[in-house]
């Protein structure tokens, strides 16, 4: 089976979810912090035509509130790419990859679909 990657950020209470959910299940996976591992263009460009930059970018978080109006209106119109590069914690997460499939967010009825 390939290998599970949940991506994230560690403090965050979604993520911390996710990762119980997971190590509950036994579900053998690498975390990845976007703070402190980083993301490249490649990674996000992927989850962008995967998922679509309305599922992947949280208009709910802090950091899109701070955005200026300009930053704002660039992701609307779809150049979102370097603006999450710039500030990742505009991704909504946590974005998990099974090496089959890309999902944004935890639901654990949707983590017990994608692993049974």
């Amino acid at each position: 089976m390939a290998t599970t990657t949940l991506y994230g950020i560690k403090n965050c209470d979604t993520v911390k979810k996710a990762r119980r959910w997971l190590e509950d299940a036994g579900v053998n996976y690498a975390f990845h912090d976007f703070r402190s591992d980083g993301l490249s263009a490649e990674l996000v460009q992927a989850w962008l035509e995967t998922l679509g930059s309305a599922a992947l970018v949280n208009k709910r978080s802090t950091t899109w509130k701070n955005l200026t109006d300009a930053q704002k209106q660039q992701a609307e119109q779809g150049d979102v790419l370097n603006l999450l590069l710039e500030h990742p914690t505009l991704i909504k997460r946590p974005v998990i990859d099974t090496g089959n499939q890309v999902q944004v967010g935890f639901k654990a009825d949707q983590y017990a679909e994608l692993f049974h």
